[in-house]
């Protein structure tokens, strides 16, 4: 089984799941995960009606109460998810999406009158017998009460090929367990495809099974072409991220973490193994998200940044903080402002929290690791609550000492070269610069603080070497780790230019930006890198490692690098635009990189300060003439088909009976796809559709056209 192909593992953070489970469960893939895969939360409605099944390599249904999960999914979402399994996809199921997964679950019975029994046959049925508990006694919902460091037994045979040669698996482990069951019966399912991944070493409060039956506490069941794994317990619980002494009921409750601390490593490789299992690309190394940096603020014209602050502090918007710093507080993040040479370096606070500042309860998950004089802590961090230091550089560019990921010097230096072939450009696009070596997310510092986004200048650009928490359409999200380009763009459009220059194209001039700005990157055969366009605004390049006949046509040959995500406000006749794109450049996980591509074609490397003014120089080039010229008398219609891969593609629109069409190209007025309906023999029948980009989703290269309801 393997899901190389399938980027996204989604957790499931709908009705019935608990917050805690879902923070422990994010933190702890995100972690054994990446770079290879995206690790993000999917809600109920996303699961229900958004087609998340084609790029999704692992459903996680975490801790909680499956009784919300019944009420929520059973019947539609249900059925996508037992779909979804069978078609060759993977579903992780961890204490109650554990139980959620079986043929029938019996929990606490003969306590209805405590409110406390759970019983009844369940739809998934990838278990095929009865999850039941509690395997032990004290459960108390929304408590610590019934919290052990229960140990089990791993099974090695089972497990032996999926851990590797690099993973030492355990004889024994001890995990976090709160009110889990036990497969009973396990191991007379398995010509079924059942085996035990790991079993309860401990007496149990309820029956395994007959006789001398295994306590199967964690299962891999066989699914058609996929495969589920259910657990009793909580391997995906570190200790390090448990707080003693904000447990509540527990009589001793910092017993328990210390118990599962000293297991931390076998645990670690026990997750490892069960993904590897389920077909996941595990890392190698432990991934820890690095704490977040430092904000540079630099221009051009490094002047032009000491009026940009003035402009702050005239607009009201700069006020006084603690220890009379002074701070940017926007609608998501608040941002320390600093100067440079006002303080030096070892005299700036550290941003982040220590460890034992840090409750259970905090949000978003990385380990810190310290970064430009932050100390190193590991648990659970709410990335908005952290305030964001913007060190402005008023005087001079930054230095390699202070941004040794990205050449401020190399960047404005191409700029201005590629701003020279672009006389008609207000060369506004890139003039200033806000970078950080790790961020959250480009997009969303900027739209997300809409009251200083209105004080930002146009073509403002916010570039980071590290997203942490980078953002995609719907339930996508690329990977971006070091050796990606990621930035944001700010652009204002007039309402006035609508009817011959609709906002909705500039997400295709985005997309026409990076081909121009990878093809012009310079002389001597980078304008045959093989990038091309999938609609509405993803990037694709043809694959170096396939053969170039390709088993399945040219589709097949072409993976995703990059993606763009525009978001939009309107505001006093104009249109505010946070432009962000995304573009694999050094990073060949976890699809493929322009780094490979020209490597292929025996060109020297892209590097990342010059092909962002390369892009950058090209989109306001194209903006300006669009805005003068509109759409189709400036050309841009010709030179995107050119770009894109779907011209005369016949696909499946699945929600009119299956009818196929014909896809023509993108309306002149409002950018929709539009697709002609066949006939007998594939002839036109002379009815067109007109899709949204925001309401359909395409998987071209299985030709097969999704239209969400």
């Amino acid at each position: 089984m393997s899901n190389t192909k399938r980027l996204n593992v989604l957790v499931y953070a709908g009705p019935g799941a608990t917050l805690s489970s879902v923070r422990h469960a994010t933190w702890s893939l995100r972690r054994l995960l990446g770079p290879n895969h995206a690790v993000l939360t999917i809600t109920s409605d996303q699961l229900l009606r958004e087609p998340w099944t084609s790029t999704c390599a692992l459903l996680v249904m975490p801790g909680g109460a499956d009784m919300g999960y019944c009420r929520t999914l059973n019947g539609e979402g249900n059925r996508r998810i037992k779909q979804y399994v069978a078609m060759g996809g993977a579903y992780l199921g961890l204490c109650a999406g554990g139980y959620y997964g079986c043929a029938k679950c019996e929990f606490e019975v003969g306590k209805v009158r405590e409110g406390m029994e759970v019983v009844g046959e369940r739809e998934l049925g990838f278990f095929p017998g009865i999850c039941r508990g509690l395997a032990f006694e004290g459960f108390v919902y929304h408590s610590e009460a019934g919290t052990r460091a229960a140990e089990v037994r791993v099974c090695k045979e089972a497990l032996g090929d999926a851990a590797g040669g690099e993973t030492v698996l355990p004889e024994t482990f001890r995990t976090y367990y709160n009110g889990g069951g036990v497969f009973v019966d396990a191991e007379t399912f398995r010509g079924k495809g059942v085996e035990v991944l790991a079993s309860y070493t401990e007496a149990l409060a309820v029956e395994s099974g007959e006789g001398q039956a295994v306590a199967a506490a964690v299962v891999y069941c066989q699914v058609g072409e996929g495969a589920a794994i259910l657990t009793g317990p909580h391997p995906e619980f570190s200790a390090i991220n448990l707080n003693a002494s904000e447990a509540t009921g527990h009589h001793d409750y910092a017993s328990v973490v210390s118990a599962l601390l000293a297991d931390e490593q076998p645990r670690v490789d026990f997750m490892k193994a069960c993904l590897t299992k389920l077909g996941l690309q595990v890392s190698r190394e432990t991934e820890a998200v690095p704490s977040l940096s430092r904000l540079h603020l630099s221009a051009a014209q490094p002047g032009e940044v000491a009026e940009l602050v003035h402009s702050w502090h005239e607009a009201g918007i700069v006020t006084k903080g603690e220890g009379d710093e002074e701070c940017i507080k926007g609608e998501n993040d608040t941002f320390i402002l600093e100067q440079a040479g006002r303080w030096g370096m070892g005299d700036v606070k550290d941003a982040l929290p220590t460890a034992s500042s840090l409750s259970s309860s905090e949000t978003v998950e990385t380990k810190q690791v310290g970064r430009e004089g932050g100390g190193a802590t590991d648990a659970l961090v709410d990335y908005a609550t952290l305030p964001k230091r913007l060190l402005a550089h008023e005087t001079a560019l930054p230095d390699s000492k202070e941004t040794p990921h990205f050449n401020h010097h190399a960047f404005f230096a191409n700029l201005k070269l590629y701003n020279a072939r672009q006389p008609d450009s207000a060369h506004a696009f890139g003039r200033t610069l806000l970078y950080g070596e790790v961020v959250t997310s480009t997009n969303t510092l900027l739209e997300k603080n809409p009251t200083w986004l209105a004080n930002l200048p146009t073509g403002l650009t916010a570039t980071a070497t590290t997203q942490v928490a980078g953002r995609g359409r719907g339930t996508n999200v690329w990977v971006s780790p070091p050796g990606s380009l990621m930035f944001s763009t700010v652009m204002r459009h007039s309402l006035s230019l609508s009817a011959t220059a609709p906002v909705v194209f500039t997400q295709y001039l985005a997309a026409l930006a990076v081909v121009a700005g990878v093809q012009h990157y310079d002389k001597g055969g980078y304008d045959k890198i093989p990038i091309k366009l999938k609609w509405p605004n993803d990037i694709y390049a043809l694959d170096p490692t396939a053969d170039s006949g390709g088993k399945d046509g040219q589709q097949a040959k072409y993976v995703k690098i990059g993606g763009i995500l525009v978001h939009s406000s309107y505001s006093g006749g104009d249109y505010t635009l946070v432009c962000g794109i995304g573009l694999n450049v050094a990073n060949a996980a976890p699809t493929t990189s322009l780094a490979l591509l020209a490597a292929k074609l025996r060109l020297p490397p892209f590097a990342l300060e010059k092909l962002l003014a390369s892009i950058l120089a090209n989109f306001e080039a194209l903006y300006t003439r669009f805005c003068r010229t509109g759409w189709v008398a400036g050309g841009f219609e010709a030179l995107y088909y050119r770009a894109w891969l779907h011209s005369e593609q016949i696909v499946t629109l699945e929600t009119e009976g299956g009818k196929r069409v014909r896809i023509k190209g993108v309306s002149r007025d409002w950018g929709l796809l539009v697709a002609e309906e066949l006939g007998w023999g594939d002839r036109a029948t002379g009815r067109r559709w007109e899709l949204q980009s925001d309401s359909n989703s395409f998987d071209f290269f299985k030709g097969l056209l999704k239209r969400k309801t």
